[in-house]
């Protein structure tokens, strides 16, 4: 395969099928891995069905573990493993579409890192209320305080990573066990000096299910972000190349 979608699920039992149909419509060079922290709604049980059905399909089930950080974390570590080329981080619940991926992946050639990003000319929010809408870019302007990575939106979980990229920012040593994972990483690449690239795309409200995100989850990711940037104050600076396009 030339790249895996890598997709974090708790009781997305509703969404996971007809996702990763539209998923391996893509192209036939692209696949998928779920990692599921034994939902109790039957989301693994699911998914291994389809992996009956085509061998592009995998799941890591975390019987003893929970949580959005750590189960990306698992989840980079086996499309690594399976030596692809880029691997898509993405949301379960159709926020993503997945008919993005062709462009996103036509457009690394320049990138390490590609963005799908709602705060770029092009971007945006299908299906959100306006205080919503106020609240991510509220958020970001604070990220982007804190942490000083010139993207526009920081919090994005729809991006592609070379391979390399995580194979060289030790998935072990990441702090963050719930959603700050994402600008962890992404500190982390920028630090390193790979080269960052965001482009539009537009997030749609979720399909089916109930979201876990809430306002205290919301708080204790922005805390978490002084100490990101403490813990990798001393990484030697490089200039990462960032665009907007």
């Amino acid at each position: 395969m030339k790249a895996m979608a890598m997709i974090p699920t708790y009781n997305e039992a509703l969404n996971i099928e007809p996702l990763l149909r539209e998923i391996l419509r893509q192209g036939p060079d692209i696949g998928a891995v779920v990692v599921d922290d034994n939902s109790p709604d039957g989301t693994a049980a699911i998914v291994k069905r389809l992996q009956e059905e085509d061998p592009r399909v995998h799941l890591v089930l975390r019987m003893n573990e929970r949580g959005r950080g750590t189960a990306g974390v698992a989840g980079f570590k086996y499309a690594v493993s399976r030596g692809v080329d880029f691997i898509v981080e993405m949301d379960a619940d159709f926020s993503h579409r997945p008919s993005y991926i062709p462009f996103f992946l036509g457009r690394m050639d320049d990138c390490d890192l590609l963005i799908g990003s709602r705060l770029v000319e092009g971007g945006g929010e299908k299906g959100r209320r306006f205080p919503r809408k106020m609240i991510t870019r509220a958020a970001n302007a604070y990220i982007r305080l804190i942490i000083g990575v010139p993207v526009r939106d920081c919090t994005s979980g729809y991006r592609v990573f070379r391979r390399q990229v995580l194979e060289s920012i030790e998935l072990d040593q990441l702090m963050a066990v719930g959603p700050p994972i994402v600008e962890e990483i992404l500190y982390k690449a920028y630090k390193r000096g790979f080269r960052i690239k965001e482009v539009p795309y537009i997030l749609e409200e979720r399909k089916a299910g109930e979201s876990t995100f809430n306002r205290k989850i919301m708080l204790n990711a922005l805390m978490m972000m002084p100490k990101i940037r403490w813990k990798y104050r001393k990484y030697p600076p490089k200039d990462s190349a960032i665009s907007h396009q």
